[in-house]
């Protein structure tokens, strides 16, 4: 589904049952997944590729250079930027184009939510089911499960699958984090990335 107020470069990709609202802009070569749904007044810009089942909510800004996996939640106003040394004009005066800067690239992996009016800075990935809260801004890469706040962004804690805050704890010596809604229990495997137990 897509509204007759948005506007889809036909060269832009729209899987099946995306639904599009109103005053979107979708530019060319962009990739919108399966059972994705972008609100009002979203933009994707060229060549962003967008996994399946994302939300983006009203006024959500993506930027070329970034990839959202699939199941990815971006909350209203938030942005994905790609340009770390923004100028209008070269150091001579002149009008900058394409050539006088360089792609920031930025990955949001599965799962990964990101709070309303949070900004996400070039080159950086939020991994895997992390949560960024709102009006975060994220400068440096977020680990699984991580969640982050802030101006910049600072780790606070850890989140279950389900969005709610982790509880730490030892057992046997072992560093464990638990999620008291469902009794998920997670541990760091060896390279430091929150993992759930079998």
């Amino acid at each position: 589904m897509i509204h007759p107020t948005a506007e889809v470069d036909p060269r832009a990709q729209i899987s099946a049952n995306a639904k599009i609202w109103h005053y979107c802009q979708i530019r060319q070569d962009a990739r919108i997944g399966n059972e994705c749904i972008l609100g009002k007044g979203v933009y994707v810009d060229f060549g962003v590729q967008i996994g399946n089942q994302c939300k983006l909510q009203n006024g959500v800004k993506v930027y070329h250079g970034a990839t959202l996996e699939d199941g990815v939640f971006m909350g209203p106003q938030s942005c994905i930027l790609n340009d770390k040394n923004p100028r209008a004009i070269t150091p001579d005066g002149a009008l900058k184009s394409d050539a006088d800067w360089e792609v920031g690239l930025v990955l949001i992996r599965r799962g990964a939510s990101i709070g309303a009016g949070a900004l996400i800075l070039p080159n950086v990935t939020v991994g895997e089911f992390a949560l960024v809260g709102s009006g975060a801004v994220v400068t440096r890469n977020v680990p699984n499960r991580g969640l982050v706040v802030g101006n910049p962004a600072r780790l606070i804690g850890y989140v279950c699958d389900c969005g709610r805050r982790l509880t730490e704890r030892v057992m046997d010596g072992k560093r464990e984090l638990i999620c008291a809604h469902d009794s998920w229990i997670f541990e760091f495997d060896a390279n430091e990335n929150l993992v759930r137990q079998a």
